[in-house]
């Protein structure tokens, strides 16, 4: 079975292993989707099986036919050997930290990282004994410095999530692996269909699943990708940490998978189309959508990518009260700290608060927006309203 999914993977084209890799329906008696098992325990024939492990599900912590299936599909869609389910995209990023890291090691650690992961690093890392360098990820020169001292690893995100600056990965992991660090990328805003890590240099790709990849705003979900020694260690930690998703997320995110492809097509529509108005708007500042001509990091995007999803974010050129009202007077926009559902959000990061390496303007004020499924048009006279109300 494997081997058939292995060459369905190869074979066919982005949407065709979206819809067809995973499980195969023979093995449960025709039924499309895999069986959602809700279990702890499994038996064995006999006593020399529990031992030998070549069971095919030993424990319910171990593994299931639904898990086997949604990593079936991140591997085709990744081009990775293994993929592990963790609770949290936050735990798919502190799990292969903490995999490749030992007392007295050192990481660099991008200063735009999602903020939970700069804590984790801040807190857990720290307290064991491990240095923690941040970066500008646009400053090469000081990249390159900074990895004149013995490194463990390097913690990319590409873009960066709230201010969205596009950082050259293959030169990054490229300079990252010729002084032996593990590199890893935390890809949740492009998904595996528009930009495959491991393809780029990277030794691990991780996903937070809540997002683009279930879809719906309605589970908590992290993948982590990787090859050969990297896919061991993480592996290891994991199995250590004694990490597991339950059936119902799992099934819930292989059925959201299985519409990823037409999703983003539609999330990427919209987003261009508002993107667009608001460049043209002289209220606005700065879009930084790096999918949209001109914008910071479009030349590094339109070479790396293959699309843009539907978060991107806006600046205003102002106090941070009149922003406010922007966000308060929106009514499609709802104000919630996720993104990657069919639901169109708007939130008012104070981007400072988490960078160290880098400074932001004091007098330009960020929103973020999630564009989602809705009708664009409405989108753009909604937020109309709102930059009405922060001219007033």
């Amino acid at each position: 079975m494997k081997d058939q999914r292995d060459t369905a993977a190869s074979r066919y084209r982005r949407a065709t292993q979206i819809a067809r890799t995973g499980n195969d329906p023979a093995e449960f008696f025709g039924f499309v989707n895999p069986p959602v098992v809700h279990a702890s325990t499994v038996l064995f024939p006999d006593v020399e099986t529990s031992f030998a492990g070549t069971q095919r599900y030993t424990y319910g912590r171990r593994g299931s036919p639904g898990v086997d299936a949604l990593c079936n599909v991140m591997n085709a869609l990744e081009g990775s050997e293994s993929t592990i389910l963790v609770p949290t995209g936050l735990v798919a990023c502190t799990v292969p930290l903490a995999a490749v890291t030992k007392a007295g090691d050192r990481v660099l650690i991008v200063d735009n990282a999602y903020a939970p992961t700069r804590k984790f690093c801040d807190g857990f890392l720290t307290r064991f004994g491990v240095e923690v360098v941040y970066f500008d990820p646009l400053d090469v020169e000081t990249y390159a410095r900074l990895l004149k001292s013995p490194t463990a690893a390097v913690f990319l995100e590409a873009p960066g999530s709230l201010t969205f600056e596009v950082p050259d990965v293959p030169l990054l992991a490229g300079m990252a692996k010729e002084v032996g660090a593990t590199v890893m990328l935390d890809n949740t805003w492009a998904t595996p269909l528009y930009f495959r890590p491991l393809d780029h240099g990277c030794d691990i790709s991780m996903h937070a699943a809540t997002k683009y990849i279930a879809g719906h705003s309605d589970l908590l979900l992290g993948t982590i990708s990787a090859n050969g020694e990297a896919a061991e260690k993480v592996k290891k930690t994991w199995d250590e940490w004694g990490e597991h998703v339950g059936p119902d997320d799992v099934y819930l995110t292989y059925r959201g998978v299985k519409t990823l492809d037409v999703r983003l097509e539609r999330h990427q529509r919209n987003a261009r189309i508002v993107a667009e108005w608001l460049a043209a708007d002289p209220r606005v500042h700065r879009v930084l959508y790096p999918a949209l001509p001109g914008a910071p990091g479009h030349e590094i995007w339109k070479r790396d990518f293959s699309g843009a999803t539907g978060l991107f974010a806006i600046t205003l050129k102002g106090d941070r009260e009149s922003a406010a009202r922007v966000v308060d007077t929106l009514d499609l926009f709802g104000i919630g700290f996720s993104w990657g559902g069919f639901e169109s959000l708007a939130t008012l990061p104070m981007v400072q608060r988490v960078r160290t390496a880098t400074t932001w303007p004091e007098d330009e004020q960020l929103i973020r927006l999630h564009i989602g499924l809705e009708d664009p048009q409405d989108l753009i006279e909604d937020l109309d309203r709102g930059l009405a109300a922060f001219a007033g």
